[in-house]
């Protein structure tokens, strides 16, 4: 029977082109403005290490008091230097690290090669385990290199190619700033978005990949500068880099990594009595104000998933709605407009339940196109989405099976859902009433 129902379906179609070539469409572009929408929103707004994020938190210390605070009282997302490398110090997480931005000159080891301009970070050893970050070579580096400054180096796999080949190059001795580093590991492809591990510098997303990491200590002792967002509330007393790291401006992303609630209590009340220690030491000025944030609330509070993004989500979701509301009233004048074919089938001891069927079928074959049409330009869309966002945003969004099979599902169920209404008002069609009217 569901054959002889898609013959129905399809002669149906065929008998008035216009009527359903404007259906189809009205899906097809109510189906694309949705998903290219919806491929952005999912790329920005997805938990970039969900198996862990419970146990990343960012602590925010106020190292400035409230006459610099926000409106809503909320201390800066950075650290100042000093508060950094207290806790550093006092080490009270499983894992922590102090990270700051650097963009250093790599000098090719080949003769006549010009030097390379590089992204990066001055990090932490446990940076790495606390992160999970992949390694193709090698791996991180100890914390007795933290302790020594030693000249070592993690870079990205695409630096590797490009500076030594194919292949492993730990070991190798690359040129960084005028000064030789040992290579300790080579990164497997790792982009993480949003990039929640700095988001005071990047906003939550960067379209500049992260090629070298330098012991953070060994990078101060080197003088590379900061090459992030710097904040002041006021200005340094001492000028140049090393001013910076006495002054209370902040620049510095902290992250650490804690097991259990009892390790979020520990530390938070760590977090209150090193600002209560500030405050007797004469330093702060104020009570205690710091904020403890696993990083899904932190990425949420950030804002990190732009507002332009969720609005657009909620427009297109609405020109979806207003396409099956006029699909809904296509159908119900096509359906009806065969009242007298309804009436002969019921006489002839078809059953509502037969109705109901013939028509749904021919509602999804109108889903089906205009899903097939919404996949072309669904493809169309989140080529084209550089064109409004940023380009750090717009190239997260991708075309994948699983896009493309949600959008065809959401056209065939949308577009059935669509027709309940002209289906069951089509059932109720009276047969006695068309027999006697014909």
């Amino acid at each position: 029977m569901f054959g002889y129902y898609l013959e129905l379906a399809l002669r149906s179609l065929k008998r008035s082109p216009g009527l359903t070539a404007l259906m189809v469409l009205a899906i097809g572009f109510g189906v694309a403005a949705s998903m290219t929408t919806w491929s952005v929103f999912r790329a920005v707004s997805g938990d970039p290490i969900p198996w862990k994020s419970a146990q990343l938190f960012v602590p925010q210390i106020d190292a400035w008091g409230p006459k610099n605070r926000n409106d809503d009282g909320e201390p800066s997302t950075a650290m100042g230097y000093i508060d950094a490398m207290a806790l550093m110090r006092d080490h009270r997480a499983r894992r922590q690290s102090a990270m700051y931005q650097i963009a250093p000159s790599v000098v090719p080891s080949t003769p006549g090669k010009h030097p390379l301009n590089v992204n990066g970070h001055a990090v932490y050893s446990e940076f790495f385990p606390m992160l999970d970050v992949p390694f193709r070579y090698g791996g991180g580096w100890s914390a007795q290199d933290d302790a020594e400054r030693a000249a070592v180096a993690v870079i990205s796999g695409k630096l590797s190619e490009k500076l030594f080949g194919a292949g492993d190059s730990v070991g190798r001795t690359l040129n960084i700033e005028g000064h030789d580093y040992r290579v300790v590991g080579v990164l497997d492809h790792w982009d993480p978005q949003p990039r929640y591990f700095d988001v005071s510098n990047t906003g939550g997303f960067s379209d500049s990949a992260e090629d070298v990491f330098l012991p953070f200590d060994r990078a101060i002792a080197m003088g590379i500068p900061n090459n992030g967002n710097t904040n002041c509330s006021e200005t340094p007393k001492e000028s140049g880099f090393v001013g910076l790291q006495h002054s209370s401006c902040v620049w510095i992303a902290y992250m650490v990594e804690l097991d259990d609630a009892a390790a979020v209590t520990a530390y938070r009340q760590y977090l209150d009595g090193y600002a209560r220690n500030q405050q007797q030491a004469g330093r702060f000025g104020w009570a205690p104000n710091n904020r403890l944030r696993n990083l899904p609330d932190f990425l949420e509070h950030e804002h990190v998933v732009p507002r332009d993004t969720k609005v657009s989500l909620l427009v297109a979701l609405g020109l979806l709605l207003v396409c099956l509301v006029n699909t809904v009233g296509l159908l119900l004048a096509k359906f009806l407009r065969r009242a007298g074919e309804i009436g002969v089938r019921r006489a002839l001891g078809a059953p509502r339940k037969a109705i109901y069927l013939q028509f749904l079928t021919e509602a999804g074959m109108v889903g089906a196109a205009g899903g097939v049409l919404g996949l072309l330009l669904t493809g169309v869309g989140v080529a084209s989405v550089g064109l409004v966002l940023p380009a750090s945003i717009s190239t997260l969004a991708r075309v994948d099976v699983s896009l493309l099979a949600l959008s065809l599902l959401v056209a065939v169920v949308a577009t059935l859902l669509a027709g309940l209404y002209p289906t069951f008002r089509a059932s109720r069609v009276q047969p006695a009433w068309q027999l006697k009217s014909n």
